[in-house]
């Protein structure tokens, strides 16, 4: 009897890996390059601006994440420096077939420097499997504006996303001290009720906001009622946590779409934005 010899293992996945690196200075009034490093699939664009703020724009080459692939992001806000950090377009998470999409950012902002971070939406395909880590150290009078927005699927295209596992976990402090810890996980499967209103609330597009500033109490009281009476009932919250220094502000915007949550978003956002108008490629 003839034994058929044994298959070929299956070739392993082809998957992407990139590391970006970003330090900026302050020189002569101004925002400038300090350190600028790419590797792989990330990419960092400085486009030239007419203000003072140096604006930065993250790119993925590889067109989305997948399950395996990694994404690292570092960026480092010397003192007195104005930074605005965005991405070239929305990230996609994609269907994952073994593993899970993992993207870090380390953040450091330097004495008396501002970081916006303001990527544009992720969104999360059927069957994507994303974990994602944002870590922020800010030094003495530092300003930090964080957004992130989640999209499930895209609703112009009649998607949905039945499976799927999201984890967003953001860890923000203040010199030593842990001022803000948050971690958002969603394990959707057919048999979880993401409708209800405990969750999702029939949404499919969802925001975090935390604005970290060296401002007063009063100022930031006055910002939190702007931005309660910009949301609205029944479409998100904001709240001011903490005292002094070691406070911050955290605004949950849900809507049904991610248009819809853009209209809600935008006036809230140029709360926070020190007088900082939003990146170009947001309007693209």
């Amino acid at each position: 009897m003839t034994v058929a010899p044994p298959l070929p293992a299956a070739a392993p996945m082809q998957r992407s890996h990139g590391e970006g690196l970003l330090t900026v200075k302050a020189l002569a009034g101004r925002t400038r390059i300090d350190r600028l490093r790419q590797a792989g699939n990330a990419k960092i664009r400085v486009p030239k601006t007419h203000g003072d703020a140096l604006e930065a724009v993250l790119i993925n080459t590889a067109g989305g994440i997948t399950g395996g692939d990694t994404l690292d992001w570092t960026l480092a806000a010397g003192p007195g420096t104005r930074t605005v950090v965005t991405t070239q377009a929305c990230e996609r998470v994609y269907k994952s077939s073994e593993g899970v999409g993992v993207q870090t950012s380390t953040v450091r902002v330097g004495t008396e420097a501002s970081l916006f971070w303001l990527p544009q939406e992720t969104i999360l395909f059927d069957r994507g499997r994303f974990r994602r880590t944002i870590d922020v150290t800010l030094d003495e009078g530092a300003r930090f504006v964080g957004l992130e927005t989640l999209l499930l699927g895209r609703e112009a295209m009649g998607e949905t996303v039945s499976t799927g596992v999201f984890h967003d976990r953001w860890r923000i402090r203040r010199g030593d001290a842990l001022i803000h810890a948050d971690d958002l996980r969603l394990d959707i499967s057919p048999d979880r009720d993401f409708a209800c209103p405990a969750a999702l609330g029939g949404n499919r597009a969802v925001a975090t906001l935390v604005a970290v500033l060296p401002d007063d109490a009063e100022t930031l009281d006055l910002a939190v009622a702007r931005a309660r009476t910009l949301i609205g009932d029944g479409a998100g919250g904001a709240s001011r946590i903490g005292e002094a220094s070691k406070g911050k502000i955290v605004i949950r915007l849900a809507a049904p779409s991610g248009f819809a949550l853009r209209q809600r978003l935008l006036p809230v956002l140029a709360l926070f934005l020190d007088g900082q108008t939003l990146p170009k490629v947001w309007h693209l």
